[in-house]
């Protein structure tokens, strides 16, 4: 049988004597400068578009949307105008909320706040160990975002689209960086909180970059990953034999097809086979030093934030290339008692103090210069109130919220964007999520608008075609 009639249709136009899909594949290489040739390893360490500021990347994304009126933004006037009818302005007709319309109240904090360190950074009582870093912090508080429902607004901050299909971050800078580790995935995913983020597997999904660029979820306990270890009686000797066969023949079909996935699946293999050794090693916090698990909240053996915290730490320490933590149950309407309660207070007691302890970890070892750590949710909080049951709470806002991040050349002790007396609206550095996209991709050395991939007969890239590097917020 000819090798043509062994290839798949889409395998025939890549190796065609016309050589479109050739010659389609050698233009996108070379204008991205990423990959020198087609049989390199789909992980390996690739050259950015110009010196990069950082090289790696630990996203602490809280999942629900947290309130920053009641975290970050001290808005007086709101507090003082509790319980009258917002402004008819915050309610035009092409605004949605998710479940408030005209006659909402506002609603003012009950926190009270203090300013921390010298940038004078204004922080809420539920976040005290966050204030004590914040000259180590930038805090952005003119954040928008385009979609309002959580798995959408989910899928939107972390892919720049509101729907399935598109690669998540976390790809595009394993994409353009390659990763450093030869032991463990470059993208890495954990958990925390009673229940997944919302959207799922998609919120990591490397779309339709290789799949060797998608996130790799672990196990805060037991065996970082189901189905990872040797079953019972079958010896390392005896499975590498087995990982050299199989390798063998995918090598073999890929030296037929030349489809990039084959390569993805024997690279695929060969690290399964070395993390029966790096995982759990990687897993075992309880080597720690006592006074760093204190720091950081962490108990060998438990599945929680704090715990993922240090292993992220860990990660980045072995050449993981970006680390994103997933921490749910931050919605906090008013359906179930006050959820401006005890539910917002218990998710800032599970995240304070690890999160703070990160920062300052990475710090002492040397490693924030050229680590970036992000801290969000997927949209903010308005400043009217629910009332469901007579408790309060506060419906999804994409107006104006608040993120920080720290450390890969942002400005430490920085403070981007101002909103209104009350909240509502951005009124000078407004920042939107492609913008954050764009500039967290230019401090790991990429032109946003260059780090793109051909699918389907159109370049994509994260920002689609929209963002902007906002050097404001760079040191």
């Amino acid at each position: 049988m000819s090798i043509l009639l062994e290839q798949t249709r889409r395998h025939f136009f890549s190796d065609c004597a016309v050589g479109l899909g050739s010659v389609a594949l050698a233009n996108l290489l070379s204008d991205n400068d990423l990959y020198a040739n087609s049989d390199s390893n789909p992980s390996s360490v690739t050259q950015s578009h110009f010196e990069p500021k950082a090289k790696n990347v630990i996203y602490l994304f809280m999942a629900g949307g947290p309130s920053q009126f009641d975290l970050f933004s001290e808005k007086p006037k709101l507090n003082e105008l509790n319980g009258q009818t917002a402004p008819d302005s915050f309610f035009p007709k092409e605004k949605s909320f998710a479940f408030i319309g005209k006659g909402a109240k506002l609603l003012g904090s009950k926190r009270k706040f203090r300013r921390y360190g010298e940038s004078g950074l204004s922080v809420s009582e539920l976040m005290p160990h966050t204030g004590e870093v914040a000259d180590d912090i930038c805090m952005l508080n003119g954040v928008v975002t385009d979609v309002f429902n959580h798995g959408p607004a989910k899928l939107f901050m972390n892919t720049g689209f509101q729907v399935p299909g598109r690669p998540s971050l976390g790809s595009w800078v394993t994409y353009g960086l390659g990763s450093e580790s030869q032991n463990l995935p470059g993208f890495v995913v954990l958990q925390s909180g009673p229940r997944g983020p919302r959207a799922g597997s998609a919120l990591w999904s490397s779309g339709f970059l290789p799949s060797t660029h998608q996130g790799v979820p672990f196990r805060g306990t037991g065996d970082a990953i189901l189905n990872l270890n040797s079953p019972e009686g079958f010896d390392r000797e005896k499975e590498r034999g087995f990982y050299d066969l199989v390798g063998d023949l995918n090598q073999q079909r890929y030296d037929v097809t030349r489809d990039p996935e084959i390569r993805t699946r024997i690279a695929a293999s060969e690290m399964a086979y070395r993390m029966q050794t790096s995982a759990p090693e990687l897993m075992e916090i309880g080597s720690e030093p006592q006074h760093i698990l204190e720091m950081y909240g962490a108990e060998p053996g438990a599945n929680s934030y704090a715990n993922n915290c240090l292993l992220a730490r860990r990660m980045i320490e072995r050449g993981v290339r970006f680390v994103q933590l997933y921490h749910t149950d931050w919605d906090h309407h008013g359906n179930k008692g006050d959820n401006l309660g005890e539910p917002l207070e218990q998710r800032c007691r599970e995240v304070d103090a690890a999160s703070a302890a990160l920062v300052k970890d990475l710090k002492q070892r040397g490693l924030l210069d050229d680590t970036i750590i992000i801290w969000g949710g997927e949209f903010g909080r308005t400043p009217m109130g629910e009332v469901r049951e007579e408790f309060p709470g506060r419906d999804h806002h994409i107006d104006a919220f608040s993120m920080w991040v720290a450390g890969g050349g942002f400005k430490p002790g920085g403070q981007y964007g101002v909103t209104d007396e009350l909240g509502f609206a951005v009124t000078e550095e407004k920042i939107h999520v492609h913008d954050l996209h764009a500039t967290l991709l230019h401090q790991l050395g990429f032109d946003h608008e260059k780090l793109s991939f051909r699918f389907q007969g159109r370049d994509f890239r994260l920002t689609d075609v929209h963002g902007r590097v906002v050097k404001e917020v760079l040191v």
